[in-house]
């Protein structure tokens, strides 16, 4: 699993996530899927999981790149 923001992106904070079956995006504050476009359940489960273990990051990281 890859997970990214794109360059343009805009509020609320939120992540992609990629793997070979497909794309979803999360909000990251308010925990949830926005969007999936072929992620399987199980990977959406465990990108869930993965996102909350590392909001801290996540966070730190979007307003690090978006503050440039």
């Amino acid at each position: 699993m890859r997970f990214f923001f794109y360059s343009n992106e805009h509020e609320p904070i939120h992540v992609h996530v990629r793997n070979a079956d497909g794309e979803a995006k999360f909000s990251v504050k308010a925990l949830r899927c926005i969007d999936n476009k072929g992620l399987k359940n199980k990977d959406v489960k465990l990108a869930r999981v993965l996102i909350k273990e590392n909001k801290e990051l996540i966070i730190n990281a979007w307003h690090a790149h978006f503050s440039k």
